[in-house]
């Protein structure tokens, strides 16, 4: 059970990692250190992984038989593959200056999601190790 929690802790942090990655990019263009093509380009890289590693993470809670942390993930993957299936989850190059205070605000809702999962987890994996002390 504590293998899955240090799995799911890992994946977690590798999100943070990419959202917090996209929004200083976005910052960046913001304050016009970085071109929109540039900024585009590189947010567009990591949204897949992104994308995936949240599906890895869903899947694990599912498998592991941790249905509250599945049943907290499903949306937020609910809500990828719907942008994926509209083929909007990349950012438009031409259209990214109108889109910039709305991508900031996505993104920093799934970071705030991401921080609550993150305690939750480590909530779950303190309890965990308690509970094989015993």
């Amino acid at each position: 059970m504590v293998f899955a929690w240090i799995t799911a802790f890992v994946l977690i942090i590798a999100l943070i990692v990419l959202i917090i990655y996209q929004l200083m990019c976005l910052a960046d263009l913001e304050f016009d250190y970085i071109n929109p093509y540039d900024s585009a380009s590189r947010i567009n890289k990591v949204v897949l992984p992104e994308f995936a590693l949240q599906g890895v993470l869903c899947l694990l809670f599912l498998l592991s038989g941790h249905w509250f942390m599945f049943l907290f993930c499903a949306p937020i993957v609910y809500y990828n593959v719907r942008l994926y299936q509209r083929r909007h989850h990349l950012v438009d190059v031409t259209e990214i200056f109108n889109q910039l205070n709305r991508e900031k605000k996505h993104r920093l809702l799934k970071l705030i999601y991401l921080v609550v999962l993150l305690f939750l987890s480590l909530f779950w994996m303190i309890w965990s190790l308690v509970e094989d002390d015993e």
